[in-house]
């Protein structure tokens, strides 16, 4: 069962596909050995070279090292998990990595695991319950960790047509009652995931204030965040606007353990009423350059962020030809930081953690 097959609900899709596990260096980097889907960059986890490290690369076993973990929503709501669900640790995992949502440092094991074996992990937008649970069965039938993320209309619409959402009221409480389904049934379905929140442009801003506050007030009670990360899409801004709202959301995210996605560059095609189909062709590819004023603008703060950097991706689809993929990008950037950080470099050369977004563009 393939999570492009199991998870067809309206318009969401998977539509992304985060590679924790960073780009290999030399002529052939990861991402050639793999297919490129046309609406959906499924095939990176289920297409050639990569379906088996997607489900193999973490079967269950019946050895499972127990781990002492915080209180489950489950045993606080009086819920407990049964059979093979009630397992303190996800078998073939970092010990950290526990069934139901993960964050902290349980979430960067989780990522540095995919990083170190090989495959990648799915994010898909949901727009109801209904689809958070197709999500989550087909990740049970994958045995495979997932992300569940919200965007801002898709918030929205899992408040409700009948909520006004003035001050993006609406969309906050449609994200948080969606994370708390996601944290109920997680758990229940026995699987890691990582509750994300999508592209969040400037304007949307007051939509992530909200989630950051729930997230806060949750932490100060359970000791960890409502949600495991957010994204905050200012690449339409000057480049040193995007880094300094960035260092100052990565400042209150690292007190609580949250995780950030910046993105540096511009996602081509439209999606959730964002369209980026006219942008100047240049602004689809970051620059080496700016990737390491990234990193080295937001690596005192914490370690816990990543970069959405673009490489000709778009969301969307169209005709053979129009969209042209230059992943070596990455994999250039990986070296001249590697190189500027010298005898700090990290053992892989990789320092960065790259996110994609949207899929090849065409069938």
């Amino acid at each position: 069962t393939s999570l492009s097959s199991t998870c067809q609900e309206g318009s969401h899709r998977l539509h992304r596909s985060l590679l924790y596990l960073k780009l290999t260096g030399g002529e052939t980097p990861i991402i050639s050995k793999m297919k490129f889907s046309a609406a959906l960059f499924a095939s990176i986890v289920l297409g050639s070279g990569a379906a088996d490290a997607f489900t193999a690369g973490v079967r269950r076993s019946a050895k499972v090292s127990p781990v002492s973990l915080r209180e489950t929503i489950s045993e606080e709501l009086g819920t407990p998990c049964e059979d093979e669900c009630a397992m303190d640790s996800f078998p073939n995992m970092p010990a950290s990595v526990h069934p139901g949502v993960v964050t902290g440092q349980a979430m960067l094991d989780l990522l540095d695991h995919a990083k170190e074996n090989g495959y990648a992990i799915p994010a898909v937008n949901c727009v109801s319950s209904s689809g958070i649970n197709a999500c989550l069965e087909a990740a049970r039938k994958n045995d495979a960790p997932i992300i569940i993320q919200f965007s801002s209309g898709g918030s929205q619409f899992y408040g409700g047509k009948g909520l006004s959402n003035k001050n993006y009221s609406a969309a906050i409480a449609g994200a948080i009652s969606g994370a708390f389904h996601v944290r109920t049934m997680a758990e229940q379905y026995g699987v890691p995931v990582i509750l994300h929140t999508d592209h969040c442009a400037k304007k949307l801003l007051p939509w992530v204030d909200g989630l950051l506050a729930a997230s806060e007030r949750y932490h100060a009670k359970h000791g960890e965040p409502l949600f495991s990360s957010h994204m905050i899409d200012l690449s339409e801004e000057p480049i040193e606007e995007n880094i300094d709202i960035c260092k100052d959301y990565l400042t209150r995210f690292a007190k609580i353990g949250m995780l950030l996605e910046m993105e540096l560059g511009i996602t081509g095609g439209e999606e959730d009423g964002v369209n980026n189909e006219d942008v100047a062709i240049e602004d689809l590819y970051s620059k080496p350059e700016e990737i390491f004023q990234v990193y080295d603008a937001l690596t005192p703060i914490s370690n816990m962020f990543t970069v959405a950097a673009a490489f000709g991706n778009v969301h969307g689809v169209y005709s053979p030809g129009n969209v042209r993929l230059e992943p070596k990008i990455l994999t250039r950037a990986q070296a001249y930081i590697s190189e500027k950080l010298g005898d700090k470099a990290p053992a892989d050369k990789k320092p960065v953690s790259f996110v994609f977004h949207g899929g090849s563009g065409s069938d």
